[in-house]
């Protein structure tokens, strides 16, 4: 019988063989699988150029129509998106965006499928997706692309949005 693979990472100071993985957090948050099946998809458009307002691997994205492509891709067509521009303090838009989709605003430590929005500048707003505690896929404007990042996260975090399904 092969040795059990512990995992301590994600369970503060609590190891646990791999064959007795929860499927919910310790606060009984769940990590499902269309929360994986989200991330996958977010990850699967890394490479692809930056555009704003964009929504498709071939026409480019941008932060929002990246979340909007791997949400389509996970579960559903998301809901219309309002205009909004590249630098903006107002992020309404998102709160609503969230609501209208199904999302959950949590301050929980950040899980795979994880949406978050944070603040790079004063007057900008951006959202990534977690691929983990510490990795994060986003449609960078600087490098015109969708890159992957490691954490930790190098802006102020100002929401955290989940995807939920019962345990």
């Amino acid at each position: 019988m092969p040795r059990a693979i512990w995992q301590c990472c994600e369970f503060s100071r609590r190891a646990l063989p791999a064959w007795q993985r929860f499927t919910c957090t310790l606060s009984g948050t769940a990590m499902t699988s269309t929360a994986d099946a989200f991330a996958s998809a977010a990850e699967s458009l890394v490479g692809t150029r930056f555009r704003l307002y964009g929504r498709s691997r071939e026409a480019g994205v941008d932060c929002v129509g990246l979340t909007a492509h791997a949400l389509s891709k996970a579960r559903q067509k998301p809901c219309s998106i309002p205009r909004y521009g590249l630098r903006n303090a107002g992020y309404g838009f998102v709160l609503d965006f969230a609501e209208r989709n199904g999302l959950v605003c949590v301050s929980e430590p950040v899980l795979r499928g994880d949406i978050l929005l944070t603040r790079p500048g004063p007057a900008q707003r951006h959202l990534l997706v977690a691929l983990g505690p510490n990795r994060f896929v986003h449609a960078h404007a600087g490098l015109r692309s969708v890159t992957a990042m490691p954490g930790p996260l190098p802006w102020p975090l100002i929401h955290q949005f989940r995807i939920l399904e019962k345990c």
